[in-house]
């Protein structure tokens, strides 16, 4: 039996035109779809969600909301948000649809949330479609299989980064009431 709610991150990429993608996946009738309406009926301010499309009045299926976490920063910051990241948000449902990753029959009865950043900075509009059509895909194979592993978070526990933080002191502070940190 799959899981009511599936939530899936992944990053693809380096550099101004890496992409962060994550999903909410789940049925229309469940908390996913209470997220998904409430989502498209309360925009904020550079934050508008709108439904993803393939190709105009071709709606990606499941229907997926795309929400940016970044507002655009200018003109071609939007028209890379709108153009480029919302098409490969599209064909990379569409891509986990054609593989099994979501079932056709979850295509109608399933939403999918993708919260998507595109860095105000992203200057290569090719690089950008390619890095969010595979990010949304991992991510909705992620949340599928509820990855990460929880043993994969624990090893990591001492040495997290991201592409703009890496700590320089990775230790784990001591549980030991008595110790000093």
């Amino acid at each position: 039996m799959s899981q009511a709610l599936q939530i899936g991150e992944s990053f693809v990429g380096d550099g101004i035109n890496a992409a962060h993608v994550n999903t909410v996946f789940g049925h229309r009738e469940g908390p996913a779809g209470v997220a998904w309406a409430s989502a498209l009926a309360t925009p904020s301010q550079g934050h508008v969600p709108f439904v993803t499309v393939l190709r105009p009045s071709l709606p990606v299926k499941p229907l997926t909301l795309f929400v940016t976490k970044a507002a655009p920063a200018g003109d071609e910051h939007g028209l890379l948000i709108w153009g480029p990241a919302q098409a490969g948000i599209a064909a990379g449902v569409a891509d986990a649809l054609a593989d099994g990753v979501i079932s056709r029959d979850q295509a109608d009865s399933h939403v999918i949330i993708a919260a998507v950043w595109v860095n105000p900075s992203a200057d290569n509009a090719e690089i950008v479609f390619a890095n969010n059509r595979l990010s949304v895909r991992t991510a909705l194979e992620n949340g599928a299989l509820s990855l990460p592993d929880t043993d994969e978070v624990i090893a990591a526990r001492n040495s997290p980064f991201n592409p703009f933080f890496t700590p320089r002191v990775h230790p784990a502070p001591s549980t030991d009431p008595g110790s000093s940190v």
